[in-house]
Formats: C-alpha cells, structure tokens, sequence
C-alpha cells in the first residue's frame, strides 16, 4: 500500500505565503516523477508543478515565479511553496508520485484565497 498525505492547507490572505507538504509512505520501488495538481469549482483539475527523478522541475503558466515544488528524499516528502497568494489560487490541492506502471494520489488539501 502506498499513502500520500498532504498538510499544510488553510485560509490566507491575498500576498500571503503557505507551504503544502506531502509525506509519501509504503512500498514503492521507483518514483520518477512528483507533482501538485490542483482543482477550483467548477473546473478541471490541472497540474500546478512537477518535479522529476533528475530534479528538472515545470510549473504551469500561472503560478510560474511564485511557486516553488521541492523534495526531501531523505525524509519521502515533498513540498509547495507558495508565495503571492492570488484568489484565483484557491483550489484544492492533491499531490501524486508517478511510478511505474501506476500514479498515486493524495486525498487533497483545501486552500483558500481570502481577505
């Protein structure tokens, strides 16, 4: 069984800063990939930022200079960094690990945008 497990979500205020985290735990053989996804109402989900086994990272247009994706291999988590907050940031935010042949998923956490 593999879990993810974000943390980190919550209410802050336009400008603001948080940072999302996702412990990844269980039997997983190869991750080549890690990412943060993220899914307003009422729209699809869509990648915010990834980062791979070679640590070349790619962000999504929007969030690009003001998001940061990083991983701690030692301790199996990896982080968000988010700084600028915008009210278009507000999402819930999943993180998933790509391994072969599957993807694992975390259950969300919900961060909102707000003065």
């Amino acid at each position: 069984q593999v879990h993810l497990v974000e943390s980190g979500g919550g209410l802050v205020q336009p400008g603001g800063s948080r940072r999302l985290s996702c412990k990844v735990s269980g039997v997983i053989l190869t991750i080549y990939a890690w990412g943060w996804y993220r899914q307003a109402p009422g729209k699809q989900r869509e990648l915010v930022a990834v980062i791979t086994v070679s640590e070349n990272t790619n962000y999504a247009h929007s969030v690009k200079g003001r998001f940061t994706i990083s991983r701690d291999g030692a301790e199996n988590t990896f982080y968000l960094q988010m700084n600028s907050l915008e009210p278009e940031d507000t999402a819930v935010y999943y993180c998933k690990v790509s391994t072969e042949p599957f993807d694992y998923w975390g259950q969300g956490t919900q961060v909102t945008v707000s003065s």
